[in-house]
């Protein structure tokens, strides 16, 4: 997936330099996050490894280990077309996305390792 330029205006209103997930690292999904329930959650860890930081759930979340499956970055465009407009925040930053609710904002305990 190539990011564009409309990519950033998240990273450009919250006034934050706009840090995209690498070509080939992965993110933890959860199984729902193609369904149509909502809202949409994401959250951002520092990067480590081979994984981008990125977390996406649909609804409620869950302590089950098997809650999150790692997913290509490319593929997030056909999993959970709505994350792309926030993918470039940077770590320790959250979304919550629903049908008539955007909510963004910085969390620094998900900087914490």
């Amino acid at each position: 997936m190539n990011l564009e330029p409309g990519h950033f205006e998240v990273c450009e209103s919250f006034v934050v330099d706009p840090e995209p997930p690498a070509v080939g690292t992965k993110l933890g999904v959860a199984a729902n996050v193609r369904s149509d329930t909502v809202p949409l959650h994401g959250l951002r860890h520092p990067p480590e490894g081979d994984t981008n930081g990125w977390y996406l759930w649909r609804g409620e979340y869950s302590d089950d280990p098997d809650f999150f499956v790692p997913l290509h970055f490319e593929h997030v465009g056909e999993r959970a077309p709505e994350a792309i407009p926030y993918v470039a925040l940077p770590p320790g930053w959250r979304f919550l996305v629903a049908t008539d609710r955007e909510d963004i904002w910085f969390d620094a305990t998900l900087l914490e390792v």
